[in-house]
Order: C-alpha cells, then sequence, then structure tokens
C-alpha cells in the first residue's frame, strides 16, 4: 500500500481526506488508482504531472527521480505539494 497525502486545497477530490491509500508500484500507478477528478487537477490530458504540482517521495521531488516512472515500495508515502505564487 502507498500513502498519498494531500494538500488541503485537494482534500474536497477525495471526500475530504488528508491522505488516500492505493496499490501501486511506481508513481502513474499510484496516480492511475486515484479518483478521476482528482487525478485530473494533478495531471493534464497527456497524463504528464501539472507544471504547478510538486510531488515528492521522501525529500525528493519525483521529477529529479524517474518522474511518473518512480519505482514505490509498499508503505512508501507521496506527499502533493502545489506550487504557491506571490509576490
Amino acid at each position: 500500500m502507498i500513502g498519498v497525502r494531500l494538500p488541503t486545497v485537494l482534500r474536497p477530490f477525495a471526500g475530504g481526506a488528508e491522505r488516500v491509500e492505493v496499490e501501486a508500484r511506481s508513481v502513474a500507478e499510484a496516480f492511475a488508482a486515484l479518483d478521476a477528478p482528482l487525478r485530473r487537477r494533478l495531471t493534464d490530458e497527456q497524463g504528464a504531472i501539472r507544471r504547478h504540482v510538486n510531488i515528492y517521495l521522501g525529500d525528493d521531488n519525483i521529477r529529479d527521480l524517474d518522474g511518473l516512472g518512480t519505482s514505490l515500495d509498499d508503505g512508501d508515502e507521496l506527499l502533493i505539494l502545489p506550487s504557491v505564487a506571490g509576490g
């Protein structure tokens, strides 16, 4: 089981849950297992991670690993953080 921690802004698309669990061996499989309304906010029409979304496995941004192909082990936890703009 893989844990996916969600920021407050995405929780309404997961029934209010702060964390969801999915069966997956890669980030792509984890995203495929998410409900469609939540998945649409994380990926674009081609299935790529949206530019404003950061996903961490431990301390590493998956963009610095293998992106959606990043392997996951049972018990891993992904943290989703949307980029924040401001000035």
